[in-house]
């Protein structure tokens, strides 16, 4: 096992320094597996009734994929479909399995079945490089967040430490010849959304389904009822809580392992400054590789980068405090307070991201240290959202009204 973890620390290493060794090995590696997914075809024509599920490219059960899941299990018209879910560590949620779904463990022969065999793909990110859909399979691309960060052929420029930007780009046209559909919450997101993925100039508009996001049903729907029981489950009853939720960053990645995050928040004076009156929630982005030890900090600060479906978490907290993570957009449903701490505001901005919006239209306020930050969570004790704050809801979330899976899933089947 070490022996292994030194080997692909050494590929990882020279991948990152010598760009035309990186090209070759990942063109060598996808072509491998492609051919391993078509010789584990099997025979017969496609199931028209059969739907394969993925999230996050197989890390939890979550996002639009598990709402539209649970929409097609309860709706009548879909009680003749079976499902396919993919999971790195399927064990872990045998509770899904039925008489009509069945789970697949991620990146291996039944996974490749699964994939040459079901009509539909539903991910909220990219499928793997050497993953083509055949020519009557549908292909549904949810993603996974209205953008703040500039993606795909709206960079200009890239410090990202395994791509450079001609890969990046190269990625996104790509995946654009694969998705039969794209998914949007808004008229904002589906022009950002066309010039990330370049769908204007290469004539695939008709590609976008603007008819909201399905994973934010459940926060237009929640109840008060619901929260309480949340609470209890996360042990957060009786406090203020925190959900702290900061993004990736490009340039930062440990070979061997994959993204890494630092965090840069002084957890010992928050916890001086705010007491056992509040609990904060650390949840770490998807891509981030290391664990986090906060063992010190007591009950104050908990790691929930595990926790599955972070909608709960949203319902859950009081306010939320992230940085240059799209989160914000979905929280924003549910009408409380967001707090941006932007301690390398300057950095992120000029050298590893643009934004596609100006940072004065954020629904929250920007701090970009911990004296800061510590007042504006205070502050937010008597706060309720203002004119800007529902200015900003209209804009970027006025289709997530509860009814997103059913629209989006009409849209599609109507087609097909």
């Amino acid at each position: 096992m070490r022996l292994a973890y030194i080997i692909k620390k050494k590929i990882f290493d020279l991948a990152k320094k010598n760009r035309t060794f990186r090209i070759a090995a990942r063109t060598g590696r996808d072509k491998f597996y492609h051919a391993k997914m078509v010789a584990d075809r099997p025979f017969g024509k496609t199931d028209d009734r059969l739907v394969y599920f993925q999230t996050f490219s197989g890390r939890g059960y979550s996002d639009s994929p598990k709402a539209m899941y649970e929409y097609m299990m309860k709706a009548p018209e879909y009680r003749d479909f079976s499902f396919v879910w993919s999971f790195k560590e399927p064990e872990k949620y045998d509770f899904l399995a039925n008489e009509r779904t069945r789970i697949v463990k991620f990146r291996t022969r039944e996974d490749n079945i699964a994939l040459r065999t079901a009509k539909y793909w539903i991910s909220n990110y990219r499928m793997l490089d050497h993953q083509y859909p055949r020519r009557d399979q549908i292909y549904v691309q949810c993603w996974h967040g209205t953008p703040l960060k500039k993606l795909g052929y709206d960079l200009t420029e890239s410090d990202n430490s395994m791509n450079s930007l001609a890969e990046i780009h190269s990625k996104y046209r790509t995946d654009a010849k694969k998705f039969s559909y794209l998914l949007s919450p808004s008229p904002f997101t589906t022009e950002k959304f066309a010039s990330a993925w370049n769908l204007v100039r290469t004539g695939q508009m008709n590609k976008i389904i603007e008819e909201g996001y399905p994973r934010n049903d459940r926060l237009s729907l929640t109840t008060e009822e619901e929260r309480i029981v949340l609470r209890q489950k996360l042990g957060v009853e009786g406090r203020k809580c925190i959900l702290y939720a900061p993004t990736w960053r490009d340039n930062q990645h440990t070979s061997g392992e994959g993204y890494t995050y630092k965090t840069e928040v002084d957890f010992d004076r928050l916890k001086k400054e705010l007491g056992d009156e509040y609990v904060i929630l650390f949840r770490a982005h998807y891509l981030v590789a290391n664990s986090f030890d906060f063992d010190r900090y007591g009950d104050f600060v908990r790691d929930v980068s595990g926790y599955s479906d972070i909608n709960d978490l949203y319902i859950a907290a009081d306010i939320l405090i992230t940085d240059y993570s799209s989160v914000f957009f979905d929280y924003s449903i549910l009408r409380k307070p967001v707090i941006f701490f932007m301690y390398d505001l300057e950095q992120y901005k000029n050298e590893l991201r643009g934004f596609y919006i100006s940072l004065d239209e954020l629904p929250g306020e920007i701090v970009q240290n911990e004296a800061d930050l510590i007042k504006a969570v205070k502050d937010t004790e008597d706060w309720t959202p203002d004119e800007k704050y529902e200015e900003f809801c209209s804009r970027y979330c006025p289709l997530d009204d509860g009814h997103a899976s059913e629209r989006v899933l009409h849209r599609i089947m109507r087609q097909h």
